[in-house]
């Protein structure tokens, strides 16, 4: 069955004022030539140390319906199916700007220090109980992957929910202008980036930019129990939102936690919706997770949606690779065969989410012979408080029972020192350093939990671990080992 178009030529050359050559129907929109697929538009920007113009040929030859071009690469033969435009991250922005206007969807706009994409995704499990929704994909959130993600907006949708990231101050207002939010949740404020400001007060003006594309229509969805809440109400109330609901455990918050209870892969909710009780599981384990669905039924409300359905669609939730994914592997040491746990956590990581990690991993029960092991790497762009910032886990590593503690980089090197003797696995320089020596150290029954900020590249650990599994089944069957996939932008 034939994809819908989702930009025919001529209406994609209206929105963008440039020149249609040939005919064609683009069923999607990509920026990277590596996972163009055929029927995309594929639009050829420019960044810092890449030019998209050089790619044109390979997009085309991977079954690109058309290509959007602010010249014409050498080599492209005449006839090819082109949108030529003035500039192409112009171009971008004018599919995005136009989807929006074309859409009757409701749209919530949702940012935070952490939590961001999981609230998304929730969000769009939450919504598509009522109908039919869309959500940007990963963590498209900056100045190209938000208009990238508006421009992939079907038009009959009735909800569309994207995420808005920043490293720097100014970078969410013209995104927010670009979306247009009809609500926007700003999950939590806290010291990420912190290196780029010189205060958490300045993170906290930099999520509230999320409200410059909203109006007297509009609701804002805080976190009541954020000691930022003030600031981020009167920023809202500058701003013109005509709405403000909040949620948290704070006695006086539209969405308030009444009690939870944590399992190992799950949570029972008890709250209190705008007045109304509400209880369901929650099948992701972590408080940070029950926090965050009270924000999601909020948004469900706010948008019209069904609260019902929305809790329900809670149970529903499964972890994304990289923010919390559980990862089964079979496992035989010694003649002992048996079960490695591995929880996936290697996209990123903040002391605050590193703590939330710690307790869930703390919670998992790892049997008789198990161990409780965490995988650390760097937390990056903390600014001069990192090295601190590092060895202060070490209260959260105790806290928790953590039998182990593997670490990489030189930030991490803190915590490795502060650890009791006992509690420490080994440290190295980097994570394809440490993958090797963890891999040696695992044994059937034991949780892993593997965390670190993108930089660090922790889905090299992961992809090792993983790999165990592989290659005892390799071994079983007398063939050889499947060669080692490669990670991209990790």
């Amino acid at each position: 069955m034939t994809n819908p178009a989702l930009w025919p030529a001529a209406e994609a050359a209206a929105a963008t004022n440039g020149m249609q050559v040939g005919e064609w129907a683009a069923t999607g929109v990509s920026i990277d030539s590596r996972s163009v697929v055929a029927g995309d538009l594929f639009v050829a920007l420019r960044g810092p140390n890449f030019d998209g113009h050089d790619y044109v040929k390979d997009a085309l030859a991977k079954g690109a319906a058309a290509v959007m071009v602010d010249r014409v690469p050498q080599g492209v033969p005449h006839d090819a199916p082109l949108l030529v435009v003035d500039d192409t991250m112009d171009g971008l922005t004018d599919l995005a700007r136009f989807a929006r206007m074309r859409s009757e969807a409701r749209v919530i706009g949702v940012t935070g220090s952490v939590g961001k994409t999981s609230t998304k995704e929730a969000l769009k499990l939450a919504l598509s109980a009522t109908a039919p929704a869309y959500a940007s994909q990963g963590n498209l959130n900056n100045q190209w992957g938000a208009p990238l993600s508006l421009s992939r907006m079907p038009e009959q949708v009735a909800y569309g929910v994207f995420e808005l990231g920043m490293n720097h101050a100014g970078e969410i207002a013209p995104l927010s202008r670009l979306v247009e939010p009809d609500v926007a949740i700003i999950t939590n404020v806290e010291a990420v980036h912190a290196a780029h400001f010189h205060s958490v007060e300045g993170i906290a003006d930099a999520k509230a930019e999320i409200f410059r594309g909203m109006g007297p229509e509009s609701t804002a969805i805080l976190n009541r129990d954020s000691p930022f809440f003030p600031r981020l109400v009167a920023h809202a109330r500058t701003q013109g939102v005509g709405r403000i609901w909040s949620f948290g455990e704070h006695a006086e918050a539209d969405a308030r936690l009444v009690d939870c209870s944590l399992h190992t892969a799950a949570s029972a909710v008890d709250a209190v919706i705008l007045g109304e009780p509400a209880r369901y599981t929650l099948s992701a384990p972590g408080r940070h997770w029950v926090l965050n669905s009270l924000s999601v039924l909020l948004a469900a409300k706010a948008m019209g949606a069904s609260i019902a359905g929305a809790a329900r669609a809670m149970g529903r939730i499964t972890p994304l690779r990289g923010r919390g994914a559980r990862i089964t592997i079979e496992l035989q040491r010694g003649g002992q065969a048996g079960k490695l746990l591995l929880i996936d956590e290697s996209y990123n990581a903040s002391p605050v989410s590193v703590a939330a990690g710690l307790q869930v991993l703390g919670g998992v029960d790892s049997g008789p012979d198990g161990r409780r092991i965490a995988v650390l790497g760097d937390m990056l762009e903390l600014g001069p408080d990192a090295p601190a910032l590092h060895a202060a886990l070490k209260q959260h590593v105790l806290a928790n029972d953590i039998d182990l503690v593997f670490t990489c980089g030189p930030d991490m090197k803190q915590l490795h020192d502060a650890l009791p003797e006992g509690r420490r696995g080994a440290h190295a320089a980097d994570s394809a350093a440490l993958a090797p020596v963890l891999a040696e150290a695992v044994r059937p029954g034991d949780c892993v939990m593997v965390k670190g900020s993108l930089g660090s590249r922790m889905a090299v650990i992961v992809e090792t671990l993983e790999n165990l599994h592989v290659a005892r089944e390799n071994r079983a069957s007398q063939t050889q080992p499947s060669p080692k996939r490669v990670a991209n932008g990790l």
